[in-house]
């Protein structure tokens, strides 16, 4: 059973920063791509980031120059570094990873996710 653990989520200000993490436990980290999702309340959950397994990632345009993706596979732990953060960046962050090796901006096609970790970016 594969589980996912966020962490680092917190309270900053505009123009701070934050790094979450997320580790993963029951397969072979190195061979699927991870994702990063967020939900702000009442809003839908969207695509924020994604990381193959070739450390190839893809960005969602609203936080390409600001978020980046990276992982280490030797700690099974993909993470993601949040700068220059606006209110708008408020919401739970969560990470998920597919079944398969593929990935998605779609949230419905993964199959496996951490219990999230807010994020609140004071004005």
């Amino acid at each position: 059973q594969v589980q996912l653990v966020e962490s680092g989520g917190g309270l900053v200000q505009a123009g701070g920063s934050l790094r979450l993490s997320c580790t993963a436990s029951g397969r072979t980290f190195s061979n699927y791509a991870m994702t990063w999702f967020r939900q702000a309340p009442g809003k839908e959950r969207e695509f924020v980031t994604t990381i193959g397994s070739g450390a190839g990632t893809f960005y969602a345009a609203f936080v390409k120059g600001r978020f980046t993706i990276s992982r280490d596979d030797a700690k099974n732990t993909v993470y993601l570094q949040m700068n220059s953060l606006k209110p708008e960046d408020t919401a739970i962050y969560y990470c998920a990873t597919t079944a398969n090796q593929a990935w998605s901006a779609i949230a419905s096609q993964y199959t496996y996710w951490g219990q999230g970790t807010q994020v609140t970016v004071s004005s």
